[in-house]
């Protein structure tokens, strides 16, 4: 069965641009411009509004020339205005070959924002497109607030399509300018205006204000439509553009006569370069590309997944350049660490499997981090924690750090049940705390092991707030030995450190 091919133009460069706070360098919109042509293979970039700047003038001029040296001229496109020929002028000099004509559709924004008559607008549009024309310029034509005008002066919609599928136009845009539209009255409109018209491109243009951006998209190829507008990361006004990732995930997942040409698997690496560019971070649970969205946490889910994947579905991650992850924390289960061991090439008994289990979820009822490469601190930490029996236990203690104060140290040792406290200050707080046990171990006419060596790590690719490793070196006569910590807390972690050691003595 040979498929329907859906045309795609990306608006990224000119309605995601139009996102609170976003402006893209003239360096920026030629990178983006190559990733979404030669990276996704977009069959249509949408990069600019005519007239908006000079510096706007100078990256679409940028991207002509690129584009103009590898033949994709006639998949740029430029926003364009009915301005008596200001457009056209701003095109030919920009080297732009393909405008996107910004007419009204609906008659409320005809009648109380131009104030004028269907037989002026289309008096006005017919010389711009005649004037295009004659510069060599292709022209589509956008039906701003297209939807109100089917809910509320469906007759002037008819009238204009009559008007305007008898000009020398490409293609006709209808923008769901206000993001009101349901499925059902997308489907609807949509299928009512292409069985009118047999024969005519249209393009159909979702915004997301109710959510429905995605719904509506594929109620538009189910009607039948020739091309969607998306937006990377459903960049755009207000709620944004119907996203590029969602679209292009349902419509071949879902409409599987229809052909897209987009490669999946470049999506997600343009969706971050996108966010770097934009400032505008992805939620981590956004579909397809938000960081959290191929982790499950569950740990009856990692189990599932280990008995014939019963917790996956169709958007497997491998599809868009990604790799399903199995988080760590307070919900895991055994196959969630099992999963992150494997990874990692580590292999545990059942008996040693249960205490890493068990300090995991302690650490995530603390809302720790806790990642992948945080499992050899912990299964170290643990296993470490076998090799002696607890008689020592550093049962409180009071950090001080003041600026223009030494570091003092309040801590309560608890030595065979026999409680101590004393109190030092130090060169910092570890220091502190050290010469206060010095003292506890005085009144136990003990000597402490020397300390030789202090080391602090993290994890590789960890942040400020993951679970950090301290290994102390200690040496008591001719004998080394080593301890560990592990917490968030640097200190802390040299305390816990400290206390192995107590036990291990």
């Amino acid at each position: 069965m040979k498929r329907r091919n859906i045309e795609i133009m990306d608006t990224t460069l000119r309605d995601g641009e139009q996102t609170s706070g976003v402006s893209f360098s003239a360096s920026e919109k030629l990178t983006i411009a190559q990733l979404l042509l030669e990276e996704l293979n977009i069959d249509r970039v949408e990069i600019a509004s005519a007239r908006v700047s000079e510096g706007e003038f100078a990256a679409v001029k940028g991207i002509m020339e690129w584009a103009n040296e590898n033949n994709y001229t006639d998949r740029i496109e430029v926003l364009s205005f009915v301005d008596d020929g200001v457009s056209i002028d701003w095109m030919v000099n920009s080297g732009v070959k393909v405008q996107n004509l910004l007419t009204k559709g609906s008659l409320n924004h005809l009648t109380h924002q131009l104030k004028k008559t269907p037989e002026q607008h289309f008096s006005e549009i017919t010389k711009v497109i005649q004037l295009a024309q004659s510069h060599g310029i292709a022209t589509n034509v956008y039906l701003e607030d297209w939807s109100n005008g089917m809910r509320n002066s469906r007759e002037y919609v008819y009238q204009y399509l009559d008007f305007i599928t008898k000009q020398p136009v490409k293609r006709i845009l209808l923008p769901d300018t206000l993001g009101v539209l349901t499925p059902v009255e997308t489907f609807l409109f949509l299928t009512d205006l292409i069985n009118k018209y047999p024969g005519v491109h249209f393009d159909f243009h979702a915004h997301n204000d109710y959510d429905l951006g995605t719904a509506n998209v594929l109620e538009a190829v189910k009607a039948g439509v020739n091309g969607l507008h998306l937006t990377v990361n459903g960049m755009g006004e207000r709620a944004g553009n119907a996203a590029m990732a969602s679209a292009v995930a349902v419509i071949n997942d879902f409409a599987p006569d229809l052909h897209i040409g987009i490669k999946e698997s470049a999506i997600y690496s343009v969706s971050k370069l996108v966010e770097t560019f934009s400032g505008i971070r992805i939620p981590s649970n956004k579909p397809i590309v938000g960081e959290n969205v191929f982790t499950q946490t569950a740990g009856i889910h990692a189990d599932g997944d280990n008995k014939n994947n019963l917790y996956f579905n169709d958007l497997l991650p491998e599809r868009f350049g990604r790799k399903r992850e199995y988080a760590l924390g307070k919900t895991s289960g055994k196959a969630n660490i099992e999963k992150n061991l494997q990874e990692l090439g580590l292999k545990l008994n059942d008996a040693d499997l249960k205490k890493v289990t068990q300090r995991v979820i302690e650490l995530g009822d603390r809302k720790e981090t806790v990642t992948k490469e945080d499992l050899p601190y912990i299964i170290s930490d643990v296993l470490d924690s076998n090799l002696y029996a607890e008689k020592v236990i550093v049962e409180s203690y009071v950090l001080m750090h003041a600026m223009g104060l030494r570091p003092s140290a309040t801590i309560l040792v608890s030595i065979d049940g026999e409680k101590f406290e004393e109190n030092a200050q130090g060169d910092g707080q570890f220091d502190a705390f050290m010469k206060a046990l010095t003292k506890v171990y005085k009144r136990k006419q003990r000597t402490l092991p020397q300390l030789i060596d202090y080391a602090v790590r993290i994890a590789p690719g960890s942040s400020s707030d993951a679970l950090c490793e301290t290994i102390i070196t200690w040496k008591t006569g001719e004998k080394k030995f080593i301890t560990r910590g592990l917490d968030s807390d640097q200190t802390v972690c040299a305390i816990k450190a400290t206390q192995k050691m107590l036990n291990i003595i």
